[in-house]
């Protein structure tokens, strides 16, 4: 059985290192082979508009669009229903590959049978 992990990252730019464990830790587990679903809340939910992740900056950390384009490509993105509402993003801004989902959603993931989370 594949092991699943969910990461949830809280922060942005306005806490650049606890920002950018939680794009490590979930991509790094999507490359040991784990199953991953990474949550954008609160201010990291800018990164789920395109360009926003190349603004982001953190010396000695791997450059976040990598780390998000990785997880597109692997695993699941989504951003917080009412994150997204608060800061004026909707479905049509979004990059692809990116949902908007609400607490129901995250619950289930979580609760889900031998499934890891862990917040940022």
């Amino acid at each position: 059985m594949r092991r699943s992990l969910v990461v949830k990252a809280t922060a942005g730019e306005d806490a650049p290192e606890r920002c950018a464990q939680a794009f490590t830790v979930a991509a790094t587990a999507l490359s040991a082979g784990a199953s991953v679903s990474l949550w954008l809340t609160g201010e990291s939910s800018w990164f789920a508009l395109p360009g926003r992740a190349r603004t982001f900056e953190l010396p000695h950390s791997a450059p976040l669009p990598d780390l998000l384009d990785a997880l597109l490509a692997g695993g699941k993105v989504t951003v917080c229903t009412q994150c997204a509402t608060r800061r004026g993003i909707t479905p049509d801004r979004v990059l692809p590959g990116v949902r908007i989902a609400g607490a129901a959603v995250y619950v289930e993931e979580i609760l889900a049978d031998g499934v890891q989370a862990v917040v940022y």
